[in-house]
């Protein structure tokens, strides 16, 4: 099976423009694609591993990615799929956030010897000259068009603004610029962004022919994406200081029945063979598949021994054999307690493991909350010092998440 099929196998390609010419350059390595990631962050988080996983892929088929950092789109708003405006960031900011992206990123792709390039919007972007944007660019769109698209239409009833409106043009600027400059010729995405896409490829057709090499491609990357990125307590962050290895570990071994096959098939590099053979599992069997996609996620993300040693503790810890030394852990201090105490839903929130106090006393009523084994009842429980003679307490938050608290 060429690598075309298999993205198509694996359940990754949505929408293409022009399936045959597309196959072709893929399977034969001749793709240089780029996919987009907006500095938001100081790390990625789950919802780019599709993204990564799919790099990383094509880039062993013999085609050469290019990760194309927002730098200059991150200084506006973006519509795309949301229903308010991004925060603007500073140039430092930016620039922080894209040396953190880098190192991550050399885990999934292989920029050595040009075999893949990582490149910033801002370097086109920043100087361009408001006059030049309308001459050159903005004559290629058609407003009508423009706001017939999804991610504009999501904006309108609560007011879409100039800015965020010129968000089509710039990121189909960057198309036309990664083109000309690096031989771009295939563009991949999410579904929210197909509009943006297209409008790359016909500003390429516009300005220079019609004949011109410009492919676009969507992955599940929004409904699937989105939702792996996002848990109680929020983002799940490929950084390990801000989600260890046991917690990233934790995230997946906890997917739905429903979803952890689907993940396998979309996120692994496991044979598909070995994956077809999964389909008919069931019951405890699907408990062994979330396992296994749990170990192989955090050995791609934090490399095997992190890996082994996370899963080694999930299964202490499910086996009441608990063994604490992986275990997330929270450190407070002296100056924490009040009068001597700290209520436990005060340590919750501050370990992250529940979004708010009222979270945290609606689960200690509904019986899902325990320390060092004993389940609480009390809302306003409380935890001493004396409580941290051994060290350190176990708070558990329903069947799956331990937390260790220890005191500096």
């Amino acid at each position: 099976m060429q690598i075309y099929e298999e993205l198509v196998a694996r359940g990754l390609i949505a929408q293409v423009t022009d399936e045959e010419e597309i196959k072709e350059i893929v399977n034969n390595g001749k793709a240089v694609f780029y996919i987009g990631f907006d500095p938001t962050a100081d790390s990625l988080h789950v919802g780019h591993f599709m993204a990564l996983c799919l790099m990383k892929r094509l880039q062993m088929a013999g085609n050469k990615p290019i990760a194309l950092i927002g730098g200059g789109t991150g200084m506006i708003g973006d519509p795309s799929g949301r229903s308010d405006m991004r925060q603007m960031m500073t140039k430092e900011q930016i620039e922080h956030n894209c040396e953190c992206f880098k190192k991550q990123m050399s885990r999934f792709i292989d920029f050595s010897d040009d075999r893949a390039l990582m490149v910033n919007n801002a370097d086109w972007l920043l100087d361009l000259n408001y006059v030049q944007v309308l001459r050159e660019v903005g004559s290629c769109f058609s407003v009508n068009k423009m706001l017939a698209a999804e991610c504009y239409k999501q904006r309108m009833e609560k007011g879409l603004s100039f800015l965020e409106f010129n968000y089509m043009i710039m990121q189909s600027y960057d198309f036309y610029q990664l083109f000309q400059k690096y031989g771009c010729n295939m563009q991949f995405g999410g579904d929210d962004q197909w509009s943006n896409m297209l409008g790359g490829t016909e500003l390429i057709r516009k300005k220079l022919s019609k004949d011109a090499y410009a492919m676009t491609i969507t992955l599940l990357l929004n409904s699937e994406g989105k939702k792996m990125g996002k848990t109680q307590k929020g983002a799940v962050w490929l950084d390990p200081q801000k989600t260890s290895p046991y917690e990233f570990y934790q995230y997946w071994r906890n997917v739905s029945d429903s979803d952890v096959l689907k993940c396998i098939r979309m996120l692994t590099f496991l044979p598909l063979e070995e994956i077809d053979k999964m389909d008919s599992w069931e019951g405890s069997q699907l408990n062994t598949a979330k396992e296994i996609l749990a170990f192989e996620l955090t050995k791609l993300v934090h490399g095997e021994e992190e890996a082994q040693k996370a899963q080694e503790t999930a299964k202490a810890l499910f086996s009441n054999g608990i063994n604490t030394d992986n275990m997330p852990t929270t450190v407070i201090s002296q100056a924490d307690f009040a009068d001597g105490k700290i209520a436990v839903v005060d340590v919750m929130l501050k370990a992250g493991i529940i979004a708010s106090k009222g979270e945290g006393r609606r689960l200690v009523i509904q019986g899902g909350v325990s320390v060092d084994d004993v389940k609480l009842t009390d809302p306003v429980a409380f935890l001493t010092p004396q409580d941290f003679e051994k060290g350190h307490v176990i708070i558990k938050k329903g069947k799956k998440v331990f937390h260790k608290v220890i005191i500096e």
